[in-house]
């Protein structure tokens, strides 16, 4: 009832890494019908093409191996000289036939499942000696199903070759008053009608067992929710690690942005909402943004900025502008040089006016920031008072 109900759990598809693993444990989907249908329907065709030349070869054997003269039958070494002759021509002759099997039985259950070469297949499994396991196999579902398949099986071919032989009981019997010669031809027809009939019943058996292998295999792989969860967190990383690990790494580029703080020339603000730190030398092809943030970020980068005696102004469109259309360390858009310029050239003023005194420079009241940089150029239609801070 456990493993019902284990089975019942596992609703999911098998991930391609389970497959992966149950192929490197040598697990794979098998065919044993396919099998022996291949070999029987291969050494039936081989049979039919080559059986007359190894019957003659076979006939010619048999006269030779059982014919002695009197020097061979007083001499034992001879003898077994003659023997071992004659087996070696009888291998050298099924020779072809037999690798023929053998390759096949080698290559058929690749059919279905590919060729597989597993180390962990001749690993020692002392659970399975387990008497407990092994009645848990026997009396299981799966036991039940292969059982009953055994016993269709069976039903099944020895049904069509009783039907064709019981068809052919009358041939059989008049085989009695046929010539010898033609009897063992007579005879050998009727075997390889019999085949067949046998091996079509065999087919039959491959059409249904092959996609029933397919999916009881898939089945047995069946994986439950949990574990194709856990098999997500074991590949990609747990999202809790994950999560944690973006925030740090978020910390870490947000204290590495506040440290060029004051390298700036100006710090732009809308005044509350957003900041952006400007820096520009003769170097430069043009101003780049050095730092940017919102609310909370927004007043850091303020506080960082007046405490190291960088000019903040405050122009909410150009502000904007910066903040949703130029990334962290990259150059402003040509589209935004001539607020720029408007910019640092009354930053530049005001370090004169502070050094030297004059006439007080006074901020443009109106920067010249394209509307479709400004995604909130929709709802304000006016730009309020600009000002320094």
């Amino acid at each position: 009832m456990a493993e019902e109900s284990d089975q019942e759990d596992r609703t999911e598809a098998p991930s391609p890494r389970r497959l992966e693993q149950a192929r490197a444990e040598g697990n794979v989907p098998r065919s044993r019908e396919l099998t022996t249908f291949a070999i029987t329907a291969t050494g039936l065709a081989l049979l039919m093409v080559t059986g007359g030349s190894i019957y003659q070869f076979l006939h010619k054997l048999m006269i030779e191996w059982f014919t002695f003269n009197q020097g061979k039958a007083v001499d034992g070494a001879l003898i077994l000289e003659h023997f071992r002759s004659s087996l070696l021509g009888t291998l050298q002759t099924l020779a072809p036939l037999l690798g023929a099997l053998f390759l096949v039985a080698l290559l058929a259950p690749m059919a279905i499942g590919g060729w597989n070469l597993s180390g962990k297949g001749f690993t020692p499994n002392f659970g399975k000696l387990n008497p407990a396991s092994g009645l848990k196999r026997m009396f299981s579902l799966q036991a039940v199903a292969e059982g009953l398949k055994a016993i269709l099986k069976s039903l099944l071919i020895g049904g069509v070759a009783t039907w064709v032989i019981w068809g052919e009981r009358g041939d059989l019997v008049g085989l009695v008053a046929m010539p010898l010669d033609r009897a063992q031809i007579h005879l050998v027809g009727l075997m390889e009608h019999t085949f067949i009939m046998v091996v079509g019943a065999m087919l039959l058996l491959v059409v249904f067992d092959v996609p029933y292998q397919l999916w009881q295999y898939q089945k047995n792989l069946r994986m439950t929710k949990d574990e194709l969860k856990q098999e997500y967190k074991e590949q990609e990383g747990s999202p809790e690690v994950k999560g944690r690990i973006r925030q740090l790494q978020r910390e870490a580029a947000r204290k590495r942005m506040m440290q060029e703080v004051p390298k700036a020339n100006v710090i732009v603000t809308n005044p509350t909402h957003y900041a952006v730190a400007l820096l520009y030398d003769d170097k430069m092809a043009a101003p780049r943004l050095i730092a940017k943030g919102s609310l909370r970020l927004a007043e850091r980068i303020i506080d960082k900025g007046k405490e190291h005696r960088v000019t903040v102004v405050r122009a909410p469109s150009f502000a904007r502008a910066l903040y949703f259309n130029v990334e962290l360390n990259e150059d402003i858009p040509g589209k935004l040089y001539t607020a720029a310029a408007q910019v640092l050239a009354y930053v530049y003023q005001l370090q004169q006016y502070e050094q030297a005194g004059g006439v007080t420079p006074v901020f443009p009241e109106q920067l010249q920031v394209p509307p479709e940089l400004d995604p909130e150029s929709k709802r304000t239609q006016h730009t309020a008072p600009t000002g320094t801070h």
